[in-house]
């Protein structure tokens, strides 16, 4: 159980995912004397501390640097639900923004509750994110969390209603700032200020709210409500086919690719690869029909450097080793288009979408 926190000086749980806004959020509460708790949370869907997307990065450099601890929450299922079913919808792909942050400040608050802190904090800038942080979102949000009052948003304060930390001199609402929009110089400028010179660059968001990761992911809920942890991470390897409504493949790009596909391989899925040439390592998964196991032998073989022969003998095996051996033609584009997993590009102007292969 987390040491509850004296009354020596107010404490604050800070929502941290280690990009720059979080921390400077943090480092503005430390400025004024406050004891900041960070969590971090982490997902099935690379939003944590290993990934290299811009929602998330190694929080525990600066944790050590300026002095603040920090906990790791896994939100594993929870947000799983709401990512199929947000009750305040996705995005513009599967990024359900608002529920997200409502389950997030909900698992903060609980452990604010916990050790006794007085107050929530995040690094929210106003009309950064089109969905989720605009100023008719902030109290809805707050609401639906339960935590009306207690969520303090440093970088944007004093453009927003004193929240209950403020009113009751916890802290210092002059020593605030006003941040709005998506520009990020005035969080350069502050970073230099206060010392912060390791930070990543600004990016576009989770990995939920990429087109081609979103297509996957809505592909793989379409035709499996509720899919194994491994699926969820081969959505980030490799090429993605739908060959029928019960079974797909994943081909490996590269060594690295092979490799993963490999290690994440269960003993009830099939592996394909072409013998004595540079070849992709192929997954199939789900319960495949014949004419399923010789399409996912044709499209490995496409991909492999004997994709130029009429006929190429492909390994079939699984977790326990060879199989057997099938001989296929290498598929032919045309059918490597048919079966790929696509995400549509939606034109504002125009009602038609346009296929962008993966």
């Amino acid at each position: 159980m987390p040491d509850r926190v004296d009354r020596e000086r107010p404490t604050a749980v800070a929502l941290l995912s280690g990009g720059l806004d979080s921390t400077l959020a943090i480092l503005v509460l430390l400025k004024q004397g406050i004891r900041v708790k960070a969590i971090t949370f982490l997902t099935h869907f690379g939003c944590d501390i290993t990934d290299s997307s811009s929602c998330s990065r190694n929080p525990f450099p600066a944790a050590e640097k300026y002095g603040f601890e920090v906990k790791l929450c896994h939100l594993a299922d929870k947000f799983l639900e709401i990512v199929k079913d947000p009750k305040f919808g996705h995005g513009r792909n599967m990024n359900p923004c608002i529920d997200c942050r409502i389950l997030m400040l909900k698992e903060a608050k609980t452990y604010m509750e916990l050790i006794g802190a007085d107050f929530l904090v995040t690094g929210e800038v106003l009309g950064q994110r089109p969905m989720s942080q605009r100023r008719e979102c902030f109290p809805m949000i707050d609401r639906e969390a339960g935590v009306e009052g207690l969520v303090l948003r440093p970088l944007s304060a004093r453009l927003l209603p004193p929240t209950i930390p403020e009113q009751k001199g916890l802290v210092d609402r002059e020593r605030l700032y006003a941040f709005r929009g998506r520009t990020r110089k005035p969080q350069m400028a502050l970073a230099e200020e206060l010392g912060l010179d390791d930070y990543p660059s600004p990016a576009g968001g989770c990995l939920l709210t990429e087109p081609t990761y979103a297509a996957r992911l809505k592909d793989l809920l379409t035709y499996g409500s509720d899919p194994e942890l491994k699926d969820i991470h081969l959505l980030r390897v490799g090429r993605h086919f739908r060959l029928s409504p019960s079974c797909k493949i994943v081909v490996g790009r590269n060594r690295e690719e092979n490799e993963r596909i490999n290690s994440l391989a269960s003993r009830d899925d099939m592996l394909f690869t072409v013998p004595g040439v540079g070849s992709p390592t192929t997954i199939l998964s789900g319960r495949p029909s014949e004419s399923d196991i010789l399409l996912a032998a044709s499209i490995t073989a496409r991909y492999s450097d004997a994709k130029g022969q009429g006929r190429v003998n492909v390994q079939v095996f699984n977790t326990d080793g060879r199989l057997y051996t099938v001989e296929v033609e290498p598929a032919t584009m045309d059918l490597l288009d048919r079966y790929r997993i696509q995400y549509v590009e939606k034109r504002r102007k125009k009602r038609r979408g346009r296929a962008i292969k993966v």
